[in-house]
């Protein structure tokens, strides 16, 4: 607010945002965000509009929108109250946070058993695999598909013990959560995996 307008070359802005050189001239391509001005030699400059503009592309991406759409999703609302875009990506993060928390319990659970010399099994490192997919970006309906798709082959192939294993280890981690991380991480999985109860 009592900051003076500024400018920023595309190298500038990439590196200060992490976003790469390409990946900005992509979203130029696309007309998800072009630079408003250049400099006397023909050099992309973005201003203070333009770094809102890239932040409801990041937030939006990270919604899981494809590419394609978010340029209709901003032009249709291209003056919005940037309040509810933060509220929305604080309910990202607070879901994420929750399934780091899960990730993490079953984590050190397979350290536990590998502290014991106990080798986890297949099973359980496709549990990890998973919820490490899951955390770190949303999934397209084709993901969540392919996920489902292979967890149920996964899960046919498990003989009563492992299947009794499993069962027993996701009900040590989910006792370990605290009552608040519980009901966290039934919202997310409600969220998240909406075919199953």
């Amino acid at each position: 607010m009592g900051e003076s307008q500024r400018s920023w070359r595309i190298g500038e802005l990439a590196g200060e945002t992490g976003i790469t050189v390409r990946a900005l001239h992509h979203y130029d391509r696309l007309g998800l965000l072009s630079p408003s001005t250049r400099t006397s030699g023909g050099h992309r400059c973005y201003t203070d509009a333009d770094v809102r503009r890239l932040h409801r592309v990041i937030a939006l991406r990270s919604f899981g929108f494809p590419l394609e759409t978010i340029g209709a999703v901003l032009d249709a609302a291209p003056d919005q109250d940037p309040r509810k875009l933060i509220v929305d990506q604080l309910a990202l993060v607070d879901e994420r946070i929750g399934q780091a928390i899960a990730l993490r319990t079953r984590l050190l659970g397979v350290l536990d058993g590998l502290d014991r010399l106990v080798e986890p099994s297949a099973t359980q490192f496709l549990r990890l695999i998973e919820e490490t997919i899951t955390m770190n970006q949303p999934l397209t309906p084709e993901q969540f598909a392919e996920l489902t798709e292979s967890r149920r082959k996964a899960m046919a192939q498990l003989n009563a013990a492992e299947l009794a294993d499993l069962t027993r280890g996701r009900e040590q981690a989910f006792a370990a959560l605290s009552p608040e991380e519980q009901q966290r991480l039934h919202e997310q999985r409600r969220a998240m995996w909406p075919i199953e109860s």
